[in-house]
Parts: C-alpha cells; structure tokens; sequence
C-alpha cells in the first residue's frame, strides 16, 4: 500500500490525477489530508470537483510552522505505526509543512519515500518552501522531476540513485480537467479583458508596506484585474486597513475549474504563487511574479515569465511587456507523467524494497 499525503490546493491536484494512475496500475493507496488547506474554499470544493477522496482528515488547521508541522508529525506517525505493516512506500508532493511533516516521520519510521516534483530549487532560504523542499529531498529514496534543470540540481547535492525526469503531474491535470472546466463554467463568469491576481505568500501579505506597494501597482494597471482573494490576504487588508484600487474586483477564492476558466479568459498572470507560474506558461498567458526568484526558471525565457519583486515601477512595467506568441514551446512534459510515476512505483513495488 501507498500511503499519499497531502495538506494544500496544488497537493489536491497533483494527486487527484496520480491516484487515477495509481488505481490504473492496480496500487492501492491511503490518501492523508493533514487539513493545512481547511477553508472551505480552499479544500473542499477541490475534493468535489477533483473527484478525489481521503482516508482520514488530520485537521491541523492553522499556526506557526513549528506547531502545524509538530502536530502533523504527531498524527502522521500515529497513523503510519499502525499501518506499517501495510506500507510499502510515502507518497509526497511538493514543499508544504505537510511534505516535510510526511518525510521526516517516514524516514524515522524507516519507510521508503517518494518524492513527486522532486529537485527544485529557489535559493532563497528565508522561503520555508525552499528548506521543506531540500530535506524531504535529501531523505527521499526515489525522486520525481518535472525537469532535466531539476535532475542535475539533485546530483550536485549528491542525489543521483532512482531519480526519474517524468514531467510534470500538474500539465496531466490541466489537460485532464481544463476541457471539463471550460465547458461547465461559462465565459461570462468573468468580464474580459482583465489580469488575473493571486497573492498569498507571508512575505508578500504579512508587510504592511509590501502589500501596499502591489495594491499601488494594480492601481496604475492598464486593464482591469480580477483578484480571488486568500484568506490570509483579505485579513491582512483589513487589519492594515489598506484600500482596494477601483479597478481591481475582488473575488472568493476559485475552485481549481474556475481557476483554469479565468486562466482561459485572462490576458496576464501576476502572482506570487509557483504552481500558478507553470499553468500560465501552460495557457500561453504572460506571468508577472512578485518574487525576486522562481524555480521555475524554464519560464523566463523570452519574458513568459519575469520576476519583478514588489517595486512599485518593476510591476508596472512588467504589465507593459509585449509577449510574441511564436517564443512559445513546449515545457515540463507531455501530459503522462503520472502514468510514468504510476508505472515505476508499480514496477519497483513489484520487487524487494
């Protein structure tokens, strides 16, 4: 049995469409969802329309990262000592506190782990992404990259046994789900034109002078923007008591369908988000990152994608920026990649560990 656990909206994706390929190869699998996403907005309704169901809801919730991934840790290790017997392999995605939670329990337990999106790197280690990411890697025993960029990044740290360039699960996902979500939700669920707005990183949202900054550059915006608003963020706004631009409309947070219809309909991305990053070069839409790095760093080329921090002017030139089409290719796989995963879990489970 494969023990997959998951805790934030992109793990619900990624997994969504690797479980279909799990179930596909006969595997079996316990799906843990730690409850770091609990809003509903931001949980539930991705389980609805994902089509993706858990074994046991660990409702962490909230709090700083010593005590989430120390609760999480607790529990996860509860439930894996009584499923020992039964597990064969740790299955985690991604750089959440839940990742992190998951390998550290895993190794301690001498469990095998498996790593999907395994191998990107940001250096910047005042992200806790970016140190949850570099330990779950170096505690993994087979390691699953989006990229070629991300396989030679692991073997200069010393990690080159059982690490597989697959793709990129999230490409499967949007090719699998971008159709349905087209088709159920209509164009006019949004007014066009407009740029499509997600901030929710603490550094970006936690900073009073920070925020303002980007709510001063969606302000000199020259087309609408759209903003489905994180939680985090909306209570940051309030309690800073900063004013939302006119031109800006605030949205609830989108299911995963919405996200990919407004990513349809958009004109350019300005996010903080890494996921959100992927799916804009995907859509073929410009990406405005307010991050001074990316991991993602195949998308800069031909400014798809630009990292501008949170300066006011970078931000607004950035919205400027004509993007020719033609620069476009192809990127992170063909769309199999969780059936490539699938397919070597199958095989290496189908030996001795």
């Amino acid at each position: 049995m494969i023990v997959t656990i998951i805790g934030a909206r992109p793990q619900f994706i990624k997994a969504a469409i690797v479980s279909k390929a799990l179930s596909q190869q006969n595997i079996e699998e316990m799906i843990i969802h730690t409850g770091q996403h609990y809003d509903a907005r931001m949980s539930d309704i991705f389980f609805n329309e994902l089509g993706l169901k858990y074994t046991q809801n660990l409702n962490i919730g909230s709090g700083s990262h010593a005590a989430q991934t120390a609760e999480m840790m607790i529990k996860i290790e509860e439930i894996l000592q009584q499923k020992l017997s039964e597990t064969e392999a740790v299955l985690l995605y991604g750089d959440t506190n839940s990742t992190l939670a998951g390998a550290i329990v895993a190794s301690k337990l001498g469990i095998k782990i498996i790593h999907v999106e395994a191998g990107l790197r940001s250096f910047n280690k005042n992200m806790p992404e970016e140190i949850n990411r570099i330990m779950t890697d170096h505690v993994s025993d087979f390691l699953f990259c989006s990229s070629d960029h991300s396989v030679i990044q692991l073997k200069k740290e010393g990690i080159d046994k059982n690490v597989y360039e697959v793709g990129d699960v999230m490409y499967d996902a949007m090719l699998y789900f971008g159709s349905i979500a087209n088709e159920m939700i209509p164009d006019s669920f949004l007014n066009t034109p407009f740029f499509l707005a997600t901030i929710h990183r603490p550094q970006n949202i936690d900073n009073k002078e920070i925020l303002g900054n980007i709510l001063s550059a969606f302000a000199q915006s020259p087309v609408p923007l759209v903003w489905p608003l994180h939680p985090r963020a909306k209570k940051a706004i309030t309690n800073f008591g900063l004013p939302i631009p006119e031109n800006v409309t605030i949205r609830e947070p989108f299911s995963y369908f919405e996200m990919l219809k407004a990513l349809r309909l958009c004109d350019k991305v300005i996010t903080d988000s890494g996921g959100l990053q992927k799916e804009s070069y995907w859509m073929r839409k410009p990406c405005i990152t307010l991050r001074n790095e990316t991991e993602w760093v195949e998308t800069l080329h031909h400014q798809w994608n630009v990292t501008v921090g949170t300066e006011i002017n970078k931000i607004v030139e950035a919205m400027k920026i004509e993007v020719p089409q033609n620069s476009w290719t192809q990127l992170y796989g063909d769309g199999t990649s969780a059936k490539k995963i699938a397919t070597i879990i199958s095989e290496v489970t189908s030996k001795t560990w």
